[in-house]
């Protein structure tokens, strides 16, 4: 498998690895439980997913789970993650989804908003058109990283199921084109 390394000089984004498993455990509170995860994760719940996520990773499927790394490059601290799901329910040929969160001592930094940009950079490499960030109304500080990295809130649509969202639930949908041209 081909180990992708994206760093600005402050954040280095790899994929997820097993030995994560436990600093993404310490790390999970009240938010990413309510915005990411729809509920509290389990030692074997999160190993699963890591699992998954490599799976996806071997078979160039089209889930690609980072995890943000502060710190000493590829060996830094695990300080959140960034997932590009290049297929989905709600996005058309082009488009990749972009969800990301970090763990609450990292917040505030701006860490965010420099794994989207990279995870974005990423997905342009990998044909991405154009990337999406589904917000909830409620999570003022997720819109203010899309803002920041270029995004534009183009409407409302109701939510898929999952990644903490009930079914039907509204979400504010920013995009950002990921064409050479227009960036």
């Amino acid at each position: 498998m081909h180990e992708p390394s994206l760093s600005d000089g402050t954040i280095t984004l790899t994929p997820l690895r097993l030995d994560d498993v436990e600093a993404h455990l310490m790390g999970e509170d009240r938010l990413l439980i309510r915005w990411l995860n729809g509920g509290p994760g389990t030692c074997d719940g999160v190993e699963a997913y890591v699992r998954h996520c490599r799976e996806q990773w071997e078979s160039a499927g089209p889930l690609r789970a980072f995890g943000i790394r502060a710190g000493g490059g590829a060996g830094g601290t695990l300080a959140g993650t960034v997932d590009l799901r290049f297929a989905g329910a709600g996005l058309t040929p082009g488009q990749v989804n972009v969800a990301y969160g970090l763990y609450p001592c990292w917040r505030g930094r701006g860490l965010a908003t420099r794994a989207v940009l990279l995870a974005s950079r990423y997905a342009a490499g990998e044909g991405g058109r154009e990337a999406v960030i589904q917000v909830d109304p409620e999570n003022p500080a997720s819109a203010a990283v899309a803002r920041r990295a270029g995004f534009v809130r183009v409407g409302q649509q109701h939510a898929p199921a999952g990644r903490g969202r009930a079914d039907g639930s509204p979400v504010h949908r920013y995009v950002r084109d990921l064409r050479p041209s227009a960036r």
